[in-house]
């Protein structure tokens, strides 16, 4: 395959990539709404999903100690989208005694970053400067929907969108056709992706604990726990009447370049599914494995009470809430007010969706967890 032979790659990693890079290629021939910048971007992303792997593995090689790097009792923060997982990560990312993946390491993160120099490090500067130049014009109103930066953790998506098993591109690019390949693989390939990130990130600048979140983890659970077996989980809850909108929207921001004329009756009936096919997924392998480490939290006590809420995360996983933790917790909170970049203005109507529709849909999901909605 040309575009994976681009890249010099071990060969169980380029075995590994291929059927995904196939899949997302047939897939993007197939979408007639592309725009020919979209094709191109989509393109771009592969090849620099494809570097970022490549730099990891040649660092391995180079250091074969990277892949000594134990990864204790990881915790995932998952759940529907507009839930508070960014806040809560965002929130524990500023905690200076528990590691979280820096949006600028997840993006360029060859060399190996070291603790000595971490805070300084100009490729953090870089990054910057590229949110600077990119989230202008169509793509403005991301930054009131997601906050985005180089100090800002960093979403497991595009740690797992190296694998080519992953969501994240659907964001970007509608790729139909990708999604059911997507849900019948055995993802533990993706997982040992994910596993090696936070080795070659955890080598020179350790943590006793990592905390990562995306709301793709609740449709691949078992190879989750193969990869991570002492992993985790939080997941906050909404009502999805009240976050369904304000995901289409954030959806057709981030496809307006790719999908100039987007159909968005269409929009909404795709997200409307899309992410209810994690949390069946989820709830099937929770009622299955009833032992597994879950703490359920409600969204509305985390936006009442933020610092409460890491302390109750923190007791659940058994990570210290030291001074330095409240400090930095507080610090985040004063220095990112809510509608820091404006406000986001959406409706259900805009997609052609009514609450019943999406009630119709989430009746399981809201039965099994309305006490905390």
């Amino acid at each position: 395959m040309a575009l994976v032979d681009e890249f010099d790659l071990s060969e169980p990693l380029r075995e590994g990539v291929m059927p995904g890079v196939d899949a997302m290629l047939r897939a993007l021939d197939a979408e007639p709404g592309l725009s020919p910048e979209g094709r191109a971007a989509a393109i771009g992303l592969f090849r620099d999903n494809l570097r970022r792997l490549a730099a990891i593995d040649g660092d391995r090689h180079r250091h074969p100690e990277i892949a000594e790097v134990v990864i204790d009792r990881p915790v995932f923060i998952l759940g529907l989208p507009r839930c508070g997982t960014s806040l809560l990560h965002a929130l524990i990312g500023a905690d200076p005694g528990v590691r979280t993946p820096m949006s600028w390491e997840v993006a360029n993160p060859s060399p190996p970053p070291e603790a000595a120099t971490f805070a300084n490090d100009p490729r953090a500067q870089a990054f910057d400067d590229y949110v600077a130049a990119t989230f202008v014009g169509k793509w403005a109103d991301m930054l009131k929907a997601h906050p985005i930066g180089a100090w800002i953790p960093q979403e497991c998506g595009m740690i797992l969108e190296t694998s080519f098993q992953s969501l994240n591109p659907l964001t970007m690019f509608r790729i139909p056709d990708y999604y059911p390949w997507y849900l019948e693989q055995d993802s533990r390939f993706a997982y040992t992706v994910h596993k090696m990130f936070l080795q070659h990130l955890a080598w020179r600048n350790p943590r006793d604990r990592w905390v990562l979140k995306v709301q793709e983890h609740a449709n691949h659970l078992p190879s989750l726990f193969a990869i991570y077996p002492d992993a985790m989980l939080v997941q906050p809850h909404r009502d999805p009447v009240t976050v369904q909108a304000s995901i289409c929207r954030l959806f057709e921001v981030l496809r307006s370049v790719a999908i100039p004329d987007q159909d968005r009756a269409a929009l909404g009936q795709e997200l409307l599914h899309l992410w209810h096919d994690g949390q069946v997924r989820m709830m099937a392998y929770r009622k299955a494995h009833p032992y597994k480490p879950v703490y359920d939290m409600r969204y509305k006590d985390l936006v009442a009470d933020p610092v409460r809420a890491v302390q109750d995360v923190y007791a659940f996983a058994d990570i210290p809430f030291t001074p330095e933790t409240e400090r930095g917790v507080r610090g985040w909170l004063a220095d990112n007010p809510a509608g820091k970049h404006g406000k986001h203005v959406y409706a259900l109507s805009d997609y052609g969706l009514t609450e019943d529709d999406v009630r119709a849909v989430y009746g399981d999901y809201i039965d099994a967890y309305r006490e905390y909605i």
